[in-house]
């Protein structure tokens, strides 16, 4: 039986979650591919073809995992300028309630 095909799969997973920024998606795919990789392995050694194929999975799944990284670098990024204007905002916030006939329903 050439796994390959199941391989490809998982990959094609990845990819898919990765690009399309689907992150519950991509936590499932990934903790799921262990399991799948060992059920795999269990059924005999690798052919030159499900070699290459894992590969590729290595390949998506380093894709899948810088394009979550760069995720978390701009979400932590605008994380910080949110942090960093805080006090602006609060004060903007605190202006319009003082300001006469503001606020009034």
């Amino acid at each position: 039986m050439d796994r390959s095909i199941v391989i490809g799969r998982l990959g094609a997973q990845l990819d898919a979650a990765a690009s399309g920024a689907d992150w519950d998606g991509l936590d499932l795919a990934v903790r799921d591919l262990a399991r799948q990789l060992r059920a795999l392995a269990v059924k005999g050694p690798w052919s030159a073809a499900e070699r290459v194929a894992l590969r590729r999975l290595r390949a998506a799944h380093d894709r899948a995992a810088q394009t979550g990284a760069t995720a978390a670098a701009d979400l932590q990024a605008r994380m910080d300028e949110m942090r960093d204007n805080k006090e602006g905002w609060i004060a903007y916030a605190l202006a319009g309630e003082t300001e006469p006939g503001e606020n009034v329903q």
